[in-house]
């Protein structure tokens, strides 16, 4: 299918919680200098990997699979993460300067059940079925394992985006459960936010090649400048959001009125084939590539 990555640990496949346990107990072997540490834990007791590159005064924090069926973001950032390190080991200029978290994959219980469906043995079987339909099929699972979409769970205007979902209970999308934060994986991302304050974030999504930077009028004013600096690296088209709340950008804007972005990466139906990685990649390492030189402006 796609040609393997010559040198690389990280390798194009479909890419779930344990092709990212096994590529990350490979990279702190060769990179010894990778801080890595639980951020948390999902419903199902899944470890919730934080990473730290670096020591310098920005910090920046990206983040991947919020949503299970977007597992191919974590690939990615995944991809990325062994080139920063890569960069690190060579003493590139400007690496001195960021501190980087990176959670690779926030939501591993969705994104397996998205890659390897809910067999007989699944403790939460009976109840998945039940939410998607008698479905079999669970490719196009966003929420997590208990039928929760963690990207509408944080507290930035919650009730709203609950009145405007609409949706009842559980299930593949759009429930944004019983209250703000009330899932692990959401938390974990607020806690390793509130106790770094980072000074810029990006989280990793699919689809449609945009980037969304906005909220509410409570972003600050440079973040137009950066969105705009974003897009002509990568081709992504800036959007300003209106009608959207509760999601981890929303949070973190109005929380600490610093800029913080939403990424849309690759075209087409969630999931997105794995066929696409390489083009993905590309525009996607530019754009994250402007974002750290930017973020070395910002640092505190």
């Amino acid at each position: 299918m796609n040609r393997e990555r010559l040198g690389n640990i990280v390798q194009p496949c479909r890419y779930g919680p344990a092709e990212l346990a096994a590529d990350l107990a490979a990279l702190q072997l060769r990179y010894p200098f990778l801080h890595r540490q639980p951020a948390g834990t999902s419903v199902m007791g899944k470890r919730l990997e934080s990473l730290r590159i670096g020591s310098g005064a920005a910090y920046v924090h990206l983040n991947a699979s919020v949503h299970g069926c977007e597992w191919i973001t974590s690939l990615l950032l995944m991809m990325y993460t062994e080139e920063l390190l890569e960069r690190q080991a060579a003493g590139s200029s400007g690496m001195e300067e960021l501190t980087i978290w990176l959670m690779p994959m926030v939501n591993p219980d969705g994104v397996e059940l998205s890659l390897k469906g809910a067999p007989p043995e699944h403790p939460y079987r009976r109840q998945l079925l039940e939410w998607n339909g008698g479905s079999e099929d669970f490719s196009a699972w966003k929420a997590n394992i208990r039928g929760v979409d963690l990207n509408d769970q944080f507290p930035a205007n919650w009730e709203e985006e609950r009145s405007r979902r609409g949706t009842d209970g559980p299930g593949p999308r759009d429930y944004p459960g019983e209250s703000p934060l009330s899932e692990p994986e959401s938390r974990a991302v607020v806690l390793l936010s509130e106790r770094e304050s980072f000074d810029m974030v990006a989280a990793l999504h699919t689809q449609g090649e945009e980037i969304y930077w906005n909220y509410r009028g409570l972003e600050p004013p440079e973040s137009r400048a950066i969105v705009e600096r974003l897009g002509a690296v990568s081709g992504y088209a800036p959007i300003a959001l209106t009608d959207s709340d509760a999601g981890y950008k929303d949070w973190f804007i109005q929380k600490f009125r610093r800029p913080g972005f939403t990424i849309e990466a690759g075209r087409g139906v969630n999931p997105l084939p794995l066929e696409q990685w390489e083009d993905m990649y590309v525009k996607l390492r530019s754009l994250l590539d402007e974002l750290l030189r930017i973020a070395k402006g910002v640092g505190r």
